[in-house]
Formats: C-alpha cells, sequence, structure tokens
C-alpha cells in the first residue's frame, strides 16, 4: 500500500501560511510572508529534493496548485531538478472549485470525496503520494486518518499568528518520531508516523 506523505515547512509556533514570498498569501492580513528562504542550507535543500524527487505522485490542495501551476511548466534551468518531477509525475487536486481538464500536465481532479479518493490511491502499485504545502489537505487527511507520514522543516522563528498546520480540533493525535537532522541554520527537520504509519 501506497504511503500519504505531508511535506511541510513551519516555523516554531507551526504556522505555515506564506513560507517562500511576501504577498504568497496575506489573508487575515498576514504580514511575514517569506519567512522560510534564510532558513535553507546543503541539508534542508537535498531533503527538499529528495521529497520531491522520491514521489511517486503528488497531492495538492488548490491553493498550492494553482501556484505551482503557475511557476514549475516554465521554471527556469536551475531549478529543474525540482520542474522535472513536478511537471512529469501524477498530480491529483483536491478542490471544489477548479474544473477539468486542468492545465497542468498530468494534473486531476480528487472528485467530491477526496476521502475515498485518496484511500483509493493509496491501494494501487506505485510510489509514495506526497502532499506538499497545501495544509487544508494535511488537516483532512489527517482527520480521515490518511496521513501516514510528517516531514517537517520547523524553523527557529515565531511569527505569533497565522494559518497553522494543526487544527483546533481538540482531538489528541499521538505521532512517533522516526528521524531528526538540526540544519546549520537551526532548522529541525523532523519526520513523524502517525500512529497507523
Amino acid at each position: 500500500m501506497r504511503k500519504v506523505i505531508a511535506n511541510e515547512w513551519m516555523t516554531l509556533d507551526g504556522v505555515v501560511q506564506s513560507p517562500s514570498y511576501a504577498d504568497e498569501d496575506a489573508a487575515g492580513g498576514f504580514t511575514h510572508g517569506g519567512w522560510h528562504a534564510r532558513y535553507f542550507d546543503d541539508l534542508s535543500m537535498t531533503w527538499v529534493i529528495d521529497n520531491v524527487r522520491g514521489a511517486g505522485g503528488y497531492l495538492l490542495g488548490r491553493g498550492t496548485y494553482e501556484i505551482f501551476a503557475a511557476h514549475w511548466p516554465d521554471a527556469p534551468q536551475d531549478q529543474q531538478v525540482l520542474a522535472e518531477p513536478l511537471n512529469a509525475l501524477p498530480k491529483y487536486v483536491a478542490s471544489t472549485t477548479l474544473a477539468e481538464p486542468l492545465g497542468w500536465r498530468n494534473a486531476r481532479l480528487l472528485g467530491s470525496d477526496a476521502g475515498a479518493a485518496v484511500r483509493a490511491l493509496k491501494k494501487e502499485e506505485g510510489g509514495d503520494l506526497h502532499v506538499i504545502g497545501s495544509p487544508g489537505l494535511v488537516q483532512t487527511l489527517l482527520a480521515l486518518g490518511l496521513l501516514d507520514e510528517l516531514r517537517l522543516m520547523i524553523d527557529p522563528l515565531v511569527v505569533g499568528g497565522g494559518k497553522r498546520l494543526f487544527r483546533d480540533d481538540g482531538a489528541l493525535r499521538s505521532l512517533r518520531l522516526t528521524d531528526s537532522q538540526v540544519t546549520s541554520t537551526g532548522a529541525i527537520i523532523a519526520t513523524y508516523a502517525t500512529t497507523g504509519g
């Protein structure tokens, strides 16, 4: 059975909003966009590349899909190590507002019951499915018991508010640390298995 693995950049206070650039997602008046870039080093870049290139396909929320579809098909040559697998591999998109056909090659909608679609995909042959960004989708998959692993890069930074990876839903969920590394910038790269993973 294929695993579903979430890959996230996160602040120490659990925020995942707008990590890459200032105007990525200013919802709710978020003013700290672009907080993540300064924490990259060789170790974390290798981790990102290994995760993207090691996937059998990707699960994406609408917002992440739209950002990726606007960038990766025409990515510059120095980004092809990531662009090649992102463009070539299957992409499954959770959205209630997008319609098929989707514009990015090898992308299709999960349909009206994303949980059932992901359950079916997990039973198929192939490499593991990686969720990149897409915190709303990660929250849904976690609540449905469909997430097997969380791969987090936790930056030594507190932003005091914004969209968080974990919902305030009162649920108690145990995770098991399976790997951890500390980068030269002080970020922690940690892999957690869910209790079912």
